[in-house]
């Protein structure tokens, strides 16, 4: 059993800041399917965090055990953000209090424009992320506010589900294989956008296959293996390391 981190303090050696998020001991099954295995750690307020591994390693699955959605099913530990208990709470109840999830999917709704996707997600009235906000940090879904959500390009469609994520003036964000299928040019000007909402003070987690791209994203990683974590240190500890990269993410 893992020794349950100090929610007041970091229970991690890369950082001596305070812990935003805690899981601690978190194991969370698709059925009789045991995904995660103990899982363990803390991001700060801030703070990029890279989740990675190997198809299969279990990065997903914590990803949505965090945000709550049902599936796959948590049934033992614990999720804290900002001193509030998640692991008792629905995925509708973690987004009110400030999760939001970026599916790799996206799940744009059909029959809605860019616009009408931003309004239904923001809450009234916002207090962080305005529309015009919203269109200042992607000028392309301003210029297509009125354009039907689905008919974007895959990367204006990533842009627009990252937005109306935000549009919640939400706490977190976790991202879900951001940058899959898109261009080089695309997944840059993505990252130059996470770089600018960090800088506004966004915690986020991101899985990403693009292991690399997500290091040089990020400020820490966690590398998972069956559902347990065998690294938790900072991004260029993981850049330095060869043995460890070819090992757990084949790199």
């Amino acid at each position: 059993m893992n020794e349950k981190p100090d929610f007041s303090k970091n229970a991690n050696r890369a950082s001596t800041a305070p812990a935003f998020l805690s899981v601690w001991d978190m194991h969370s099954y698709y059925g009789e399917s045991y995904i995660v295995q103990g899982v363990s750690f803390n991001v700060h307020e801030g703070e990029i965090l890279a989740l990675l591994g190997r198809n299969g390693a279990g990065k997903t699955s914590t990803l949505r055990s965090i945000a709550r959605v049902g599936d796959p099913e948590v049934r033992h530990g614990e999720i804290w953000l900002d001193h509030k208990p998640l692991h008792n709470m629905t995925s509708y109840e973690a987004a009110a209090v400030g999760l939001g999830l970026v599916p790799e999917d996206r799940r744009i709704i059909p029959g809605l424009t860019v616009e009408e996707n931003l309004q239904l997600a923001q809450i009234a009235p916002p207090v962080g992320w305005s529309l015009e906000r919203l269109y200042e940090l992607f000028p392309r879904l301003g210029e297509r506010r009125k354009q039907e959500g689905i008919t974007l390009s895959g990367g204006e469609q990533q842009m627009l589900s990252i937005a109306r994520a935000l549009a919640r003036d939400i706490k977190v964000l976790l991202l879900d294989e951001p940058y899959e299928g898109l261009a080089p040019v695309i997944v840059d000007e993505i990252e130059k956008t996470l770089v600018h909402v960090k800088q506004q003070g966004m915690t986020t987690i991101i899985v990403e296959q693009n292991a690399v791209r997500a290091l040089e994203l990020a400020d820490r990683a966690i590398i998972l293996d069956t559902g347990t974590i065998v690294f938790d240190g900072t991004a260029n500890e993981v850049l330095e390391n060869t043995s460890l990269r070819e090992e757990y993410l084949a790199i």
